[in-house]
């Protein structure tokens, strides 16, 4: 067999090292996605690899390699130029951002997606707090807009009305805003004590309080709702993944509602390894083996 070179050998390491960040980084999402199918798993992962280089740089690793504070910023505007000018060529020295050109260019992610994520990352270099409008606008760019590049990945090659894809991307965008919220939650003293941050408006760590908590949850349990509605007009191929991915934080959001407000001020909140595989096992059960079971009455639906 020849071995391959050139371009078609640069694609590939450029893909494989994107699926090295993930596996090295998140359970959850890393967890969810091996549930996709091969070349949409692959996709999925260039747009998680390029979303944590991003975050390494606003989230402290730059500063702690001893770049001043205006270097951080000429990094992260770096990051962003490259990865508009792959999105236009196709090709970038840096392998992440060259794995998720690759993607962007096959699926339809255009800058009209990057950019509000990159104004997002850059809000984490010059705001420590958020009013009502920033923090919708960070949300929107840190994580709506994710969940609308991974839309466009499944539904690579689908034929969609317009009123489909319209509850499409709402449950994508919801989804999204979920993640990011609970993260903000269960990160609240880490993001105030290590980053200096407070993203909710009107939150303070030291005053934070159990209607405090319960108000925020009640948000995200809504954003929950609205998302779970809109997995079953997925493509079938990208169900398992998504639903594993909203199971795994509506558990995360349970027990945030169940720990006191005052140990969110003290503790970071997690699902053990255990649990998510518990998770994970009903999930693959009820939307794959379940569905394709002999006599099962959802068998033969999936379009």
């Amino acid at each position: 067999m020849a071995r391959e070179a050139g371009l078609a050998l640069y694609n590939k390491v450029a893909v494989q090292t994107s699926s090295v960040v993930i596996r090295s980084y998140s359970t959850s999402f890393g967890l969810a996605s091996r549930l996709l199918q091969p070349r949409t798993r692959l996709q999925i992962e260039t747009i998680y690899a390029l979303v944590r280089l991003a975050d390494e740089i606003v989230d402290g690793v730059a500063a702690e390699a001893g770049l001043a504070p205006a270097e951080v910023a000429r990094h992260l505007d770096a990051l962003e130029a490259d990865t508009a000018q792959a999105l236009r060529t196709g090709y970038s020295v840096n392998l992440v951002v060259h794995a998720f050109a690759l993607t962007a260019r096959s699926t339809g992610i255009t800058e009209d997606l990057t950019t509000p994520f990159f104004r997002s990352m850059r809000a984490d270099l010059e705001r420590t707090e958020h009013t009502p409008e920033s923090f919708n606008d960070y949300v929107y760019g840190s994580a709506e807009v994710i969940g609308l590049m991974c839309l466009l990945c499944f539904l690579q090659g689908s034929e969609v009305d317009d009123d489909r894809a319209k509850r499409l991307r709402e449950g994508a965008q919801r989804l999204g805003a979920a993640f990011q919220k609970v993260n903000f939650l269960r990160d609240l003293a880490d993001d105030f004590d290590t980053l200096g941050r407070s993203y909710f408006p009107g939150i303070t760590v030291a005053a934070f309080s159990e209607a405090d908590k319960h108000r925020l949850l009640d948000d995200i349990d809504t954003d929950l709702q609205v998302s779970a509605a809109s997995i079953s007009e997925l493509p079938p191929h990208a169900r398992p993944a998504v639903a594993l991915a909203q199971e795994l934080f509506s558990e995360l959001s349970r027990r945030l509602r169940a720990t006191g407000a005052e140990q969110l001020r003290s503790t970071r909140i997690r699902v053990p390894n255990p649990v998510k595989l518990r998770i994970a096992a009903g999930t693959l059960y009820t939307h794959r083996f379940r569905r394709q079971a002999p006599g099962s009455t959802t068998a033969g639906r999936q379009q």
